[in-house]
């Protein structure tokens, strides 16, 4: 390895959030998150009349904080090919500018260097940071809890986008009813069948403001029906999201139980360059619940202490521990490629006929890792990796 790949890659391991074993990681994380907290107070302080006697002092910050946003921006940037190795250079760096956080960390300090083109919306571009603190603070020490509400939305995308459906269908169909039953008696508030959109979601939403109501006996009864549906409309979201976050704290408190009054077989695994595990998180990793990863051996003598943030890396050793419930039993992990004529390719998981003792622990498709579910196809090309357990002698 180049002396040029040697420092992106320490570089790469500093900037990336999660290593608590790194002291020079950590020490960077806490600055930047310093550097975030003092640009938000200018930012709030700024809008004060009092601000005006240390205006020289506020924009010394802004213009540090804002260098150093840049800086992390451009370190990101050329360290990108090693969270896209399959992409390339070019179209790594591409794929970084392009993603959520990419865009994010760009608006935080071009506003500051190109005041021109962002001078109308400065401080909403500004206010962007925030995003930027969600991916430092870790409300749990094995799991990023911010993560847990992206996971369980991402989860439940489906059912809340039909709950919201129902809930916006109910909005216009209230409305339409409102103006039909209204719009005699009041022409000036229900003036079109988008008027009472604002009364249908002050009334569904619970809201209530008061400021547009129905006068007539049909239109109050109406107005009766709607507000009983309404409570029930909007429970359906709310229900949907719970119910992800107890499924999700279920897997893992059943991940925590593993070693408790349990023996545990240790399995090592070394993270070749094409294994489906490389730059994922521990998180993402779809792992049955008699496996848990202990530890992480990496350069040959650095042990990391891994939590759901932490990213696996090219020729990592993974240490994993095998629930083992008797003497006989033995847990064995590998991997498949699926080719065309595979008796696999073009069929279900739920459909395969591979036994009790064996799971699908993750399916790798075109660069990227899918988690495994009963109606997940297995197609042609695809790396599966499976768990079983062997019944001894």
């Amino acid at each position: 390895m180049t002396d040029v790949k040697k420092i992106k890659k320490r570089v790469f391991e500093i900037i990336q959030i999660g290593n608590k074993s790194d002291a020079i990681s950590s020490f960077f994380d806490y600055f930047i998150v310093t550097m975030i907290v003092l640009n938000i107070i200018e930012v709030v302080f700024v809008t004060f009349d009092a601000s005006i006697k240390y205006q020289a002092a506020l924009r010394l910050i802004e213009a540090v904080t804002s260098t150093v946003f840049c800086v992390e921006y451009l370190l990101r940037l050329w360290t990108a090919d090693l969270i896209y190795p399959k992409l390339g250079v070019v179209k790594s760096r591409l794929r970084f500018v392009v993603s959520f956080y990419g865009i994010v960390d760009l608006l935080t300090f071009l506003p500051f260097f190109f005041p021109v083109v962002f001078a109308s919306g400065i401080v909403v571009f500004r206010m962007l940071r925030v995003f930027r603190v969600f991916r430092l603070f870790k409300i749990n020490a094995q799991y990023d809890a911010f993560n847990v509400v992206l996971d369980v939305l991402k989860e439940k995308k489906e059912q809340l986008f039909s709950s919201i459906c129902l809930i916006l269908i109910m909005m216009l169909a209230s409305s339409l009813c409102m103006y039909s039953l209204e719009h005699d008696a009041q022409p000036e508030v229900f003036e079109n069948a988008f008027s009472g959109i604002w009364w249908s979601v002050s009334t569904l939403l619970t809201v209530g403001y008061g400021d547009i109501y129905p006068i007539t006996s049909a239109g109050k009864g109406m107005a009766i029906v709607i507000a009983f549906l309404g409570v029930g409309l909007v429970a359906i979201p709310t229900g949907i999201i719970s119910a992800g976050f107890v499924e999700h704290y279920t897997r893992m408190k059943s991940l925590s139980e593993i070693s408790t009054g349990n023996e545990i077989r240790f399995i090592m695994l070394t993270i070749e360059p094409s294994h489906p595990w490389v730059n994922c998180k521990i998180r993402d990793i779809s792992l049955p619940p008699e496996l848990i990863v202990v530890v992480i051996i990496r350069n040959e003598e650095q042990i990391v202490i891994p939590n759901g943030n932490t990213v696996i890396q090219t020729d990592d050793r993974v240490v994993l521990g095998a629930l083992e419930y008797d003497c006989d039993i033995d847990i064995q992990l590998k991997e498949t490629l699926i080719k065309k004529e595979h008796f696999w390719a073009g069929r279900r998981i739920k459909d395969l006929d591979i036994g009790e003792n064996t799971v699908i622990v993750s399916v790798y498709r075109e660069g990227r890792a899918i988690i495994p579910k009963g109606n997940t196809m297995i197609k042609a090309g695809d790396i599966v990796t499976v768990c079983e357990k062997r019944v001894g002698h």
